[in-house]
């Protein structure tokens, strides 16, 4: 089922699934020319003298962190109507519904995956070689899912009853992208503010990912644990939202 939402959301197009390779990076490009060359943007940690050089390096660490918002922003941009696009699912009395997050989640995944190509390539090219604390990454990743999937529940069964509940997730995922160490690194914001960086599901995962895959550091195991622990609390209480709601769906919709 995962695959053939990803085959359906290229139906019809010439280039078809290449554009999962496209997408990030034409992301990727429009970012770096707007932080890296108008506004000048740099992470303080510089190679070569500062020029070409550093705007690549620049460009390595921002889609690091754009390829996690994507996913997340995937999962949660679709959660609203994804049971109003299952219709002919939820209608069926023995389809077990709460297997359609997964699907979207499966998805998300997919292009992510991709993602890490298209970032790997990138560390080999600016950086020289990938560190062997890359073998952590998956950590962060699997921190980040369980917070998805539980939202995913939450707001496909809420889309279900309040319509309007898609409409507003655009400018949340906006809020996700720009209140977070994705365009800029945490040091650069005053320390009284710093605590909103932490309300941002995105932030622990962006920055443990860089640091195993761009810094060749081991992970903070007591900020993954306390984020591993939130992500398990987010999908419990969605599950538990959805199970109880999901009788209704077909009624609704």
């Amino acid at each position: 089922m995962a695959m053939q939402e990803v085959r359906s959301r290229y139906s019809g197009s010439v280039l078809g699934i290449v554009w999962s390779f496209f997408n990030p990076l034409l992301q990727l490009a429009v970012y770096t020319f707007v932080f890296g060359y108008i506004f000048q943007a740099r992470w303080g940690v510089e190679t070569g003298d500062g020029g070409f050089a550093a705007k690549l390096e620049f460009a390595v660490i921002l889609f690091s962190g754009l390829i996690l918002h994507s996913f997340f922003a995937e999962c949660i941009g679709r959660a609203p109507i994804l049971m109003q696009s299952n219709a002919n699912l939820v209608k069926r009395v023995v389809f077990p519904l709460e297997v359609l997050p997964w699907v979207a989640i499966a998805a998300a995944l997919f292009h992510l995956a991709i993602g890490f190509v298209v970032l790997a390539i990138g560390i080999l090219i600016v950086f020289g070689g990938i560190p062997w604390t890359a073998i952590f990454v998956v950590l962060p990743v699997l921190s980040l899912m369980l917070i998805a999937v539980g939202a995913t529940w939450f707001l496909a069964s809420i889309g279900v009853f309040f319509r309007d509940i898609g409409q507003a997730i655009g400018p949340v995922i906006m809020i996700l992208l720009f209140v977070s160490p994705i365009l800029f690194p945490t040091d650069r914001l005053p320390e009284t503010f710093r605590f909103i960086l932490l309300l941002n599901p995105l932030t622990i995962p962006v920055e443990q990912v860089r640091a195993v895959l761009l810094w060749g550091v081991m992970p903070d195991w007591l900020l993954l644990a306390k984020h591993f622990a939130v992500g398990l609390v987010v999908a419990w209480i969605g599950y538990y939202w959805f199970a109880r709601t999901h009788k209704a769906f077909a009624d609704v919709i």
